[in-house]
């Protein structure tokens, strides 16, 4: 099968971990370690989240007082490297020498007049106190919202029309390549009113342009990994219980958080309905699981309700 495995922000840093080296790399490590057991036999695209990265970069940048801060494009084509070469590295050494990688800087066009640009909504960076998240939006004019219990900065998160090195992804993949792209939910990039292409300050969310790639890749699978096992009815509540198995519109109706799980069932949801194949939302602990049908929130036409 073609596979693209969008991996969670906690794959790559747990929620109030340190955004170290180390803590990162470390998170891959156990994140490639279950990502290797689907690799034989199957295309496979990872696809990743990067908000912290940026978030991280950007305070760096604002400590640097010399230059004006770089704007949020370029720091997401940084994370894409940086994050893409871990990766590469940490599957590579899990994988047969002969299985090569790419990484690929992916360019993602969105809307300039995308309402998203009035309401930011996208988490980036680490957590904070509310004390401490009123005095940064003071001082650097920040926009910031409630993340469970601590705050975050927030940026505008447009919605992904275009991703333009789609056909060197296939290229690679036809040629036996595992690919890392689409990092970040891509570079998020706009057409100016002299019809020049340049980057936008924003951050696309990674689910969605994880969506829009495996449809314009026809992927026979399109995997949202993170850290719990599904989508839940009554979540947090005594009567909690797992989908196992949806329709898109049966899911969709039951309106989840914006914040946590709704992103990645709109994405799951979008890729059934357009293409008629499937998406499962799932831990990343159960991947192996996943791809043989047993395991995660499976969303699909074929599906008859909510199981």
């Amino acid at each position: 099968m073609r596979i693209v495995v969008a991996l969670g922000g906690n794959a790559l840093l747990r929620r109030g971990e340190p955004l170290t080296a180390d803590n990162q790399r470390e998170n891959v490590r156990l994140a490639c370690s279950q990502i290797a057991r689907i690799e034989p036999g199957n295309e496979l695209v990872i696809a990743h989240g990067n908000g912290p990265q940026v978030g991280l970069l950007a305070l760096q940048g604002a400590a640097y007082q010399v230059v004006p801060a770089y704007p949020l494009d370029v720091l997401g084509a940084e994370t894409e490297g940086m994050i893409g070469y871990i990766i590469e590295q940490e599957l590579g050494n899990l994988l047969p020498f002969e299985v090569p990688f790419a990484t690929l800087l992916t360019q993602v066009e969105v809307d300039p007049a995308d309402p998203a640009f009035g309401n930011p909504s996208k988490p980036i960076g680490p957590v904070y106190s509310q004390e401490e998240a009123e005095r940064l939006a003071r001082e650097k004019g920040w926009c910031i919202a409630a993340d469970g219990d601590r705050f975050r900065r927030v940026v505008p998160s447009p919605r992904p029309k275009r991703i333009f090195e789609i056909r060197p992804i296939k290229w690679l993949l036809e040629k036996g390549s595992v690919v890392i792209c689409a990092g970040g939910g891509g570079i998020p990039t706009v057409y100016d009113q002299s019809g020049r292409l340049t980057g936008i300050e924003a951050v696309i969310d990674k689910d969605l342009c994880s969506a829009l790639l495996a449809e314009q890749l026809e992927a026979d699978l399109l995997i949202i990994a993170t850290d719990v096992d599904g989508a839940y009815l009554d979540w947090g509540t005594a009567r909690q219980q797992r989908i196992t198995e949806a329709h898109p519109d049966e899911l969709e109706r039951l309106g989840f958080a914006a914040g946590s799980m709704g992103p990645k069932v709109q994405a799951a949801c979008e890729f059934a309905r357009h293409t008629g194949r499937t998406a499962v939302i799932g831990s990343l602990a159960d991947i192996e699981a996943i791809v043989q049908g047993e395991a995660g929130t499976r969303i699909s036409l074929a599906a008859t309700g909510l199981h």
